[in-house]
């Protein structure tokens, strides 16, 4: 699965907790049996990824790797909507967002937030009537709200309410990249074989066998609360759904033999004596890893801290 573009593929969306940042660590970690794009090819040939998110690991590894078949996975149909459209039909997604982006910057702040919660309306009057399934002109304008609304809104966060609108603040960017569109088409390229599911990530063990990578990225269980985002969906991920996952990785390790790779906060930079996550993965390596986290509501709360990576392999 070689990519042909002179651009490389980055993720088209800010996301919280995206593992752009962690990417040299998690390529280190990488098991060796997945081999680099050039060299014979290794015993692992499939990728899946049950957590998609921003795709940061999903496009590195597709750039880099001998990847014959992936498949990724997430739960929020808006997110998963423009993975979609982006694979089907970037280039009516492109030219929506280039009329986007030209209508805004020329604006005063006062116009742009008049234009930014205009659009959040719109996106939130269609959350529960907008049919997900189909892949339309609808869905192309429904995709580019969502990019727009991810660039322009504040710290780049998608969170939504129990409603399931999103319920972010207007940011404060003087001049943002709303159409990329160099990097549009490198992910659409990169997505033409790749299989995309708007589903719970344990539909993902239908597609992994012995020759699969799996790289989970659940939401982080929160260290504070003010670093509390487990709420990317609709859907909560609690400490009940982490356990519950924790028990999934078990058994694809078990039954399959596939070689995993799990991402998650890591309790101790607050709690020395928290060990929720010994509990849940012991057996496996657990390893903690620098890392950094920009989404804070207070600045105190960014800057380097660890994360877990936790895996089935050496």
């Amino acid at each position: 699965m070689k990519n042909s573009t002179i651009t490389k593929a980055k993720p088209f969306v800010k996301w919280a907790g995206g593992k752009t940042q962690l990417l040299p660590v998690i390529d280190e970690k990488l098991p060796k049996e997945l081999t680099p794009i050039g060299e014979e090819k290794g015993n692992i040939t499939h990728y899946v990824e049950p957590f998609v998110g921003s795709g940061a690991v999903l496009f590195h590894i597709l750039q880099n790797y001998n990847i014959d078949e992936a498949y990724i996975f997430d739960i929020n149909p808006e997110l998963i909507l423009v993975y979609r459209v982006i694979k089907e039909k970037v280039d009516d997604l492109i030219a929506t967002l280039e009329i986007m982006e030209e209508e805004y910057l020329p604006l005063d702040s006062e116009e742009r937030k008049k234009v930014y919660y205009n659009q959040r309306d719109a996106f939130n009057d269609k959350v529960n009537s907008f049919d997900f399934e189909k892949l339309d002109d609808e869905s192309v304008e429904r995709a580019a709200q969502f990019i727009f609304l991810n660039r322009t809104c504040f710290n780049g966060l998608f969170r939504v309410n129990k409603s399931g609108k999103f319920n972010v603040p207007m940011g404060s960017y003087k001049n943002p990249t709303i159409c990329n569109k160099e990097n549009l088409i490198a992910v659409s390229q990169l997505l033409q074989n790749v299989k995309i599911y708007n589903e719970e990530y344990y539909h993902s063990v239908e597609f992994i066998t012995p020759e699969t990578f799996v790289y989970f990225d659940p939401p982080y269980r929160p260290i504070s609360t003010s670093s509390n985002f487990t709420s990317y969906s609709k859907y909560d991920f609690q400490d009940e759904q982490q356990i519950e996952l924790g028990e999934f990785f078990k058994k694809v390790d078990k039954d399959i033999g596939a070689k995993l790779m799990l991402s998650n906060s890591d309790p101790k930079n607050t709690d020395p004596d928290d060990d929720f996550f010994e509990k849940i993965y012991k057996g496996f390596v657990i390893e903690q890893v620098s890392a950094r986290r920009n989404i804070n509501s207070k600045s105190s709360g960014r800057g380097s801290i660890t994360e877990l990576l936790i895996r089935n392999y050496y």
